[in-house]
Parts: structure tokens; sequence; C-alpha cells
């Protein structure tokens, strides 16, 4: 214990964990190819982990698809959730001309209380 002991120790200069008995994982290099700028990184993972089918292009900062028997892999995005805007949202409940009948309703209260009643309306 005294061979340990943290007195005369700068703190976080040196770890006293040792590295006996540690056995690392196995792993592997996997290639992903960029489709914008053509290159390719390489990224090394455990063999037991799940790949990723993408990764961030190091060069360019797009996506990378991992190479199979150098390959891309396809992608399936058949569950992903196209986003929907509030436009996209709104004509799901209402058709485009019930919007206008809305939309002419509020111009022509708004103009009644400014006092700039459209004439001939």
């Amino acid at each position: 214990m005294a061979d340990r002991s943290l007195r005369g120790m700068r703190i976080g200069a040196q770890s006293l964990q040792s590295e006996d008995g540690v056995i690392f994982a196995d792993r592997a290099d996997y290639t992903y190819r960029c489709e914008t700028c053509g290159r390719d990184t390489v990224m090394t993972f455990s063999t037991e982990a799940d790949l990723p089918e993408e990764w961030e292009c190091r060069h360019c900062g797009n996506s990378a698809v991992l190479l199979v028997d150098s390959k891309p892999v396809e992608i399936d995005r058949s569950g992903e959730k196209v986003a929907r805007t509030h436009w996209d949202m709104l004509l799901e409940r209402r058709t485009r001309a019930e919007l206008e009948e809305i939309l002419e309703e509020r111009l022509q209260y708004l103009r009644a209380r400014r006092g700039q009643q459209k004439i001939g309306a």
C-alpha cells in the first residue's frame, strides 16, 4: 500500500491503475466512402460492435456510406419520418378554398377595425 501512496505525487499527472489483466477487444478496420468528394474514411471498431451504416466524412463533412466487399451498403430509409411543415399540417385539416375564405374573413375584420372597410364587398 505504501508504494501507491499519493504523498509526493502530483494529482492527475500519473495514473495509479495498471494494465495488468486487461484484455483488449478484437478490432477491425471498416471503410466508409463519401459520395460527395469520393474519398474513403477508415474507422476502427470492435468486431462485436454494431456498425453504423453512415459516418461523417473526415474531408468534407457529408455522409459517407459503409463499404462491404467494396460495394456501398443499401440504407433502408422506409421507417424514417419526413419532417412536416406547419403548412403541410394545415392542409391536412382544411382545403385551400376554406383557407382562402377564412383569410378573406379575417382581412375584412381587420379592415373594419381600422375603418378601411372595402367598398363593394
